[in-house]
């Protein structure tokens, strides 16, 4: 029999989807589940969306639409960056995809050759090291922990690019933990970058309207403007706009960069299609009420989670301002048991939490750090604080 290619034994499964599917099929078999895991926003985006939507359906050309993505769209994405903070920059260099994660996988392939080293800091998307593994790129994985906020300092990253990797990859907002960087860190960290001019920079910043406590959102190329040349901004409209199955992705980069991307596109995707570009220039260009107004609520949701991890012994949570995850090291409870269960890691810890008390939490090991646990909390709030309690209790009765 015919074998499967070797790149697909190194895909694996999201650990994340795995989480949020056990917890579904408890849930439809009758238990009472509260879902911490999966790192969806839970709003849907404002009206002007799907009354553009519907008014791109009710003419319909059903061509195929451009691999670049739609003059319109890319002008209005053009305006989105600018008021970030990102200026210069043209039609020219920019390009679309299925969501981030396929604009990530594109990236990997037009900037990877198998056995090239890729580098980024843990705790990660899970998504970074099994793109990596795929296209057969060596993970350098710099490991920063809740005792330095789970942020990157300069001197890792320069003992990191002395190696000569091609590609550094960089979140910030992050998933999994929460962290921001502010304008100072940023800056230190692309003084770094200014010394490594063959290392290609992305910077995967899907949550940069998702900033709370007045920090901002700051990128490298604003500190170190020939930066440019080298690095590749992704965007997209899931999470700031609340519409992550509608699938829309974007980079801003190099022109040369996203032309590869653009070709890659003409081999696969093709095209997004006219009625989800045309939601997605409305999420642009409209209103702007819903996601500033899910942000504040995200910043209370937040203020709601620490308090109550702080309050639980030996429990260590770095204060998150941004995104809508928290990221607690739960290591206290290695050793112990609950209820005859022993927990010897954070899958444990996991898989008893979800069993006892119905909280589905997402491992740190899928993140790049065993220590600990993310928590989604864009569950409606009257789930919050009885999901904190449940969690809370947990801890308690460990002996």
């Amino acid at each position: 029999m015919p074998q499967l290619a070797q790149r697909v034994g190194r895909a694996k499964p999201s650990a994340i989807m795995v989480i949020a599917e056990k917890a579904k099929q408890l849930k439809a078999a009758g238990r009472d589940i509260i879902s911490f895991s999966i790192g969806v926003p839970n709003f849907l985006p404002g009206e002007h969306v799907y009354a553009a939507a519907r008014e791109a359906l009710s003419h319909d050309s059903g061509q195929y639409g451009s691999n670049r993505g739609s003059d319109a769209l890319l002008d209005a994405f053009l305006k989105h960056i600018e008021a970030l903070g990102f200026t210069g920059y043209g039609r020219m260099n920019l390009s679309i995809g299925i969501g981030a994660k396929q604009v990530l996988y594109n990236l990997a392939e037009a900037l990877l050759n198998e056995g090239d080293e890729i580098c980024f800091a843990a705790p990660y998307w899970t998504t970074y090291h099994d793109i990596a593994d795929i296209v057969g790129a060596k993970a350098n994985v710099l490991h920063c922990g809740p005792v330095q906020n789970y942020k990157l300092t300069p001197a890792q990253l320069d003992t990191a690019l002395a190696r000569k990797p091609k590609v550094f990859l960089f979140n910030n907002p992050s998933n999994p933990t929460g962290m921001v960087y502010t304008r100072e860190e940023i800056a230190a960290l692309a003084d770094v970058l200014a010394r490594y001019p063959d290392t290609w920079i992305v910077t995967d910043d899907i949550y940069n309207s998702m900033v709370f406590d007045g920090i901002g959102y700051h990128n490298f190329v604003f500190a170190r403007p020939e930066l440019r040349e080298r690095l590749i901004f992704v965007d997209s409209v899931s999470k700031t706009y609340g519409m992550p199955g509608w699938r829309v992705g974007l980079i801003a980069g190099p022109e040369s960069v996203a032309k590869a991307v653009t070709t890659l596109n003409s081999n696969h995707i093709t095209s997004v299609p006219e009625v989800i570009t045309a939601a997605a220039i409305a999420a642009f260009s409209g209103p702007q009420d819903v996601p500033q107004a899910k942000c504040k609520e995200f910043a209370a949701k937040r203020d709601i989670v620490v308090a109550a991890l702080k309050a639980i012994p030996g429990v260590v949570c770095p204060r998150p301002q941004g995104a809508f995850y928290a990221f607690p090291d739960i290591s206290v409870a290695f050793g112990k048991s609950h209820d005859g269960t022993r927990i010897e890691n954070d899958i444990d810890f996991c898989a008893a939490l979800l069993n006892a008390k119905g909280v589905a939490c997402v491992p740190g090991s899928a993140f790049g750090e065993p220590r600990a646990m993310r928590i989604s909390y864009t569950c409606p709030t009257a789930q919050l604080e009885p999901g904190l309690a449940r969690i809370t209790e947990f801890f308690a009765e460990l002996s």
